[in-house]
């Protein structure tokens, strides 16, 4: 369902595209998966989408982004693909306390990609990344536990991170709680308005 919260963002952008969606519910989470695993469901999750001729897919997921996209790129030159990635940057800019939390599957803080975002953009920044392994199941399967979220967000907050990226678009659906939660202590941020203009770009 987080490749759902993406769709549903640009529906809005793109009132008049067909939007189209893949929801591999059987395997997901991806988060917990080996790399190649990972590449192996992407590949055959995306094959509807190949056969649509889409103007462009948009894997909404960081941890198939961290593994795959690469080489969905190479195995097929002709489709345009955009990828989801934990909005280091961004938050670097944002940051005034030097320090940022990225909520994130185990996946893709395990990725050579996310590790060269940190290299690259929070050098001199100091990145917390607590464990939120179980979030995507639980959001997947309506179990979400409000006390362990706030539990993950007030520690942050209480160590000083004064942004919160979510690396995960499954947390897309809990935004507004963590929001509630972290509320005059940090900002959360997330990539769906960032994907529209990427889509938008590719586009024209």
């Amino acid at each position: 369902i987080g490749g759902e919260a993406i769709a549903a963002s640009l529906q809005i952008a793109f009132p008049d595209a067909v939007i189209t969606t893949v929801n591999d519910k059987k395997h997901v989470p991806y988060g917990t998966k080996s790399p190649s695993e990972v590449i192996r469901l992407t590949d055959t999750a995306i094959a509807p989408l190949l056969t649509m001729e889409c103007d462009v897919i948009v894997l909404a997921c960081n941890t198939a982004t961290a593994y795959a996209i690469d080489y969905l790129r190479t195995k097929y030159p002709g489709q345009r693909f955009i990828g989801i990635e934990p909005m280091i940057k961004t938050a670097a800019h944002l940051t005034t306390a030097k320090k940022i939390a990225v909520f994130a599957t185990t996946a893709t803080l395990a990725s050579d990609r996310y590790h060269g975002l940190k290299q690259k953009y929070a050098q001199d920044i100091t990145v917390l990344e607590p464990d939120c392994s179980d979030w995507a199941y639980l959001i997947e399967n309506n179990q979400i536990n409000r006390s362990h979220i706030e539990s993950v967000v007030n520690t942050a907050c209480a160590e000083g991170a004064d942004v919160i990226v979510l690396g995960c678009t499954h947390y897309h659906w809990i935004k507004e709680l963590i929001e509630s939660i972290a509320r005059d202590r940090a900002i959360v941020i997330e990539p769906s308005q960032a994907i529209g203009a990427r889509v938008r770009q590719l586009l024209e």
